[in-house]
């Protein structure tokens, strides 16, 4: 994974920060932005392990911290939902301007209602998936409901949330109370997933439900059972993330993997455009190769020579089990570390000459076991016989033909 910090302007001008993750072994097919919850933000322990498993499942995902909370600027104190929602717009137009635009929304709790408000107003969003959303965003004025008379009367009040300290001004409660979830839920035309923990302390499961009743098809309910509001057990946020990312798969527009067909045991495949990134089927395997980002590659996959170094050192610890088991030994493990540089030769007479330089593999073996010295040396001649190390030591040759 590839992570990027990032900030953009809200359209009340204040600067946001967000964090930009991308897979760190292909491209993204399609980008999601996370909205997080009520006066949580961007860090949160749960919302880094979703937007891990999206990424390691091809999504590129923002997450960013809304104004006046977390790294962003701006005072909570001057927010709204709906200037969370515009944020949320501005995330759109973000990624749009200088990734991809986004096809998923996915919101926790408070977010999740702001994502449905969002995906609404954004042609680019295919999907939105809720975590543990109320179905009526005025619900979350149980958090302060002591503190309500006081801010209504007198335009704010400070109030304790979680242990922090926050002012809730008359602004916000007066757009909870003007902005209806459940219309523009009715009016959604775009498939929504939904999940809640029927455990949830801070937002009943029959929220859910009213979401689900009140949403069009493709809609799919799924039951975080056992979780805490917040998904702080890695293993539900991490059951969240992988969840999605397979329910939107469904929905949204993913490139298909080009299929390698040859008659040769191996063939290398690279498209304009793709840089260095190469697709590989090996046998019945697929493997991708690339460049590092230093000389213009995307460091999606191993360089051709660390390939090539790759089947030295698989070929060296196939060989000395193989030697071990016939002679019934006790080998138990063995590592095979190989590096690749080109070096002079030790007797170069113009070692000035790039022509004096020859290809260097140094390879380091571990050897773990109940054997003697005699074994453990007899083991390391017998790496030196391995089939790759010959061919790399052998006169070779490439022919080459026109398909």
């Amino acid at each position: 994974m590839k992570a990027t910090t990032i900030t953009f302007d809200s359209p009340t001008g204040y600067k946001l920060t967000g964090i930009v993750e991308l897979p760190g072994s292909q491209k993204p097919h399609n980008f999601v932005i996370f909205a997080h919850c009520f006066t949580c933000s961007k860090d949160l322990t749960p919302v880094r392990i979703i937007s891990r498993e999206l990424t390691a499942q091809g999504f590129g995902v923002l997450r960013f911290d809304f104004t006046g909370l977390g790294a962003s600027h701006g005072d909570f104190a001057d927010t709204t939902f709906s200037s969370n929602v515009d944020d949320l717009l501005a995330a759109v137009e973000y990624l749009e301007e200088h990734y991809q635009a986004p096809s998923l929304l996915i919101g926790h709790s408070l977010g999740g209602a702001a994502a449905i408000f969002a995906s609404a107003k954004a042609n680019s969003i295919k999907a939105v998936a809720t975590i543990g959303t109320p179905s009526d965003v005025k619900h979350v004025k149980h958090l302060f409901a002591d503190k309500v008379e006081e801010i209504e009367s007198k335009g704010n009040a400070k109030v304790q949330l979680a242990g922090r300290e926050f002012t809730i001004s008359s602004d916000f409660v007066k757009s909870l109370n003007e902005n209806h979830l459940t219309q523009v839920l009715q009016n959604l035309r775009k498939p929504v997933l939904i999940m809640h923990s029927p455990q949830d302390d801070y937002v009943s499961i029959k929220h859910a439900e009213k979401l689900y009743v009140n949403a069009w098809h493709p809609k799919s309910f799924i039951s975080l059972d056992g979780a805490h509001h917040l998904l702080m057990n890695k293993k539900d946020s991490s059951y969240t993330g992988r969840v999605i990312a397979a329910w939107a798969l469904r929905y949204l527009n993913i490139p298909e993997k080009q299929s390698l067909k040859s008659e040769h045991e191996i063939v290398a495949s690279l498209k304009a455009g793709d840089d260095y990134t190469t697709s590989i089927k090996a046998g019945d395997h697929y493997i991708t190769a690339d460049e590092p980002l230093s000389v213009g590659g995307n460091n999606f996959g191993p360089t051709p020579y660390e390939l090539v170094s790759s089947g030295l050192a698989a070929c060296t610890v196939m060989t000395l089990h193989m030697y071990a088991r016939r002679k019934q030994w006790p080998l138990d493990h063995v590592e095979c570390h190989v590096s690749y540089s080109k070096e002079h030769a030790a007797d170069c007479e113009h070692c000035e000459e790039k022509s004096a330089k020859i290809d260097t593999f140094k390879r380091a073996i571990k050897i773990t076991g109940d054997l003697d010295e005699k074994q453990i040396d007899r083991l390391l001649q017998i790496a030196d016989k391995c089939p790759v190390h010959r061919t790399l030591h052998s006169e070779t040759q490439v022919i080459t033909n026109r398909l």
